[in-house]
């Protein structure tokens, strides 16, 4: 039997070492090198936890998952939901505030979603100011009447809802834009009207763009950690923070993580299992200008309004109730500060998004060009780190690369009697490791979608002619892939500018961005202050947003500029 194991191990090693090339060699280095800091937690799996364990499983592990399954439940639905929907209507149908609703329905993604939580229960409390102008109206008191508790699993549910569908909305507009006129005019012919047409064609050429971004969805709700522990709802996340923080049990919040880990799992091979052998090409590179549907009457003002509502509730209503309160008080510390305070998050943002979507590019087009077993398993082990707390991934970074500066200033000090001080852990580039790591998953689901669509004999007719696998890269799939580029990388750099708890542990010394100026404010229940910061970041990321909302539209190919 061990004589079997080793000549299969060889046999692989022999495979494997034939086949290398570039691209198999870049793939296999990009997911080590992100994938470092999940090993390094999952690492922690195997070691016993003194009872600690034991202890969670009896008492509040059964609430973690009955919460954090009716959580992603709710919240994939949901954006699913408004995300196709509103993309569906901007890119085919004609109707008042179209151009306006093209970029304004990414607006939330701009606002990290403690915020707007912080926001609403100012708003909805029982002393807010909606509950306060209801009582004088009608004379009621304590207990007269009913009102939703904003601090709830619903409440949790409907904020991370209104802050994530842009994630399925930009995706799936992407992918939209991408589709070819030739096959909707092929399902028109058969008789399909607009809704049809939606459901029977556009919809299925679009899963693999509908299903990155619902999964970029469910892992940022399982990631989610500001909002859930505001309203007091206990979820995976908030578990292992308090395992591990909390109780300083780094073990069992590491198995704990690893639960969660395996819950993203189980739901991306279910989805993969349902999808199975059915894959869904571009046949044609001849791209018109899309039709649009003239909607007239109700109907027209029916699209405005489902495109109104969640631009209203998930960004207009709460940056409303943040500038009213900045207004009113605001951080005294505003001004000259605050340029240092935009400028970090602004360059880590911009660079993580450029590091994200190179990377994503070579994962999935080294998984094309080896479409092997390995190949596949280790773009997608890569691509974990989204569904791990970004405390775990810090802690992930930390270990490793503290142990690299300690060694390092050992061996300085030993043969040289100098010190370099902390090189890798003490300084941004741990930061934009951790955004990476963190992050890539969100540039790589867009960018295998955008390039499963592309029929593989476009690549043997390209190599037929001399391109190389780059000249093919380069000349055929990216000008086809530009739309998903940018979405890429919108939601990295947006993303990034958002990221708290990575950012507060492995940040430099003296080294702020907005986000942890507003969490260190609202955490003082200094909503008044923090308004000031969360308005900066929103008003940082609406230009990028609008901007390449914009010129995702013109990088159709077809698209008149």
């Amino acid at each position: 039997m061990f004589r079997s194991g080793y000549r299969g191990l060889f046999a692989f090693s022999s495979s494997l070492s034939r086949r290398a090339t570039p691209w198999s060699i870049a793939l296999i280095a990009v997911a080590f090198v992100v994938a470092l800091p999940v090993l390094v937690v999952f690492a922690h799996i195997a070691m016993p936890t003194d009872g600690v364990w034991q202890h969670l499983a009896s008492t509040v592990l059964g609430r973690y998952l009955n919460n954090t399954f009716w959580l992603v439940v709710t919240v994939g639905l949901g954006t699913l939901l408004i995300g196709t929907g509103t993309a569906w209507l901007v890119v085919m149908c004609r109707f008042p505030g179209k151009r306006l609703f093209e970029w304004a329905l990414l607006l939330p993604l701009a606002v990290p979603t403690y915020v707007i939580a912080y926001a609403y229960t100012d708003f909805l409390q029982f002393a807010g100011p909606l509950q306060s102008l209801l009582r004088e109206t009608f004379g009621w008191g304590y207990g007269d009447y009913y009102f939703p508790n904003i601090r709830s699993l619903g409440g949790a549910a409907t904020v991370i809802t209104l802050v994530l569908y842009p994630y399925v909305y930009l995706l799936a507009r992407a992918s939209f834009l991408e589709q070819s006129v030739c096959v909707l005019d092929v399902g028109r012919t058969l008789g399909r009207g607009p809704w049809k047409l939606f459901a029977s064609v556009a919809v299925p050429l679009a899963r693999p763009a509908l299903v990155g971004g619902v999964s970029l969805v469910l892992m940022e709700t399982l990631n989610e950690f500001g909002a859930v522990q505001f309203f007091g709802v206990d979820t995976f996340t908030t578990g292992i923070y308090r395992t591990w923080f909390g109780m300083g049990e780094q073990v069992a919040a590491a198995q704990l993580a690893a639960c969660l880990l395996t819950f993203v799992i189980v739901l991306v091979l279910l989805e993969r299992w349902s999808r199975g052998k059915r894959r869904y090409f571009h046949t044609t590179n001849r791209y018109q200008q899309l039709p649009e549907y003239v909607l007239h009457g109700w109907r027209a003002a029916a699209a405005t309004l489902a495109c109104l509502v969640p631009v209203l509730v998930g960004f207009l209503l709460p940056s409303g109730i943040l500038l009213n309160l900045a207004l009113q008080g605001g951080d005294s510390l505003w001004g000259s500060r605050f340029i240092g305070y935009a400028w970090n998050s602004l360059g880590l943002a911009t660079m993580a998004a450029l590091i994200a979507v190179g990377l994503a590019v070579v994962l999935s087009y080294g998984v094309r060009m080896h479409d092997t077993t390995f190949a596949r398993v280790a773009s997608r082990v890569a691509s974990m780190g989204y569904a791990i707390p970004g405390s775990v991934v810090a802690v992930g970074i930390l270990i490793p690369f503290a142990w690299l500066d300690n060694a390092l200033n050992t061996w300085l000090n030993n043969h040289y009697g100098y010190i370099v001080g902390l090189v890798f852990s003490g300084s941004a580039f741990i930061l934009l490791y951790a955004y990476v790591v963190r992050f890539l998953a969100v540039s790589f689901n867009a960018v295998e979608a955008s390039l499963g669509k592309v029929t593989p004999s476009m690549d043997a007719a390209s190599r037929t002619l001399g391109q190389t696998a780059g000249g093919t890269l380069r000349h055929i799939h990216t000008p086809m892939m530009r739309s998903s580029l940018l979405a890429a990388g919108i939601l990295v750099f947006v993303d990034v500018m958002k990221e708290l708890p990575a950012t507060i542990i492995l940040r430099p010394f003296n080294f702020d961005t907005l986000a942890v100026r507003a969490h260190n404010l609202a955490s003082d229940e200094r909503l008044a202050e923090a308004s000031t910061s969360s308005l900066a970041i929103v008003v940082v990321g609406i230009l990028p947003v609008i901007l390449l909302s914009m010129a995702m539209r013109r990088s159709r190919p077809g698209a008149h500029s």
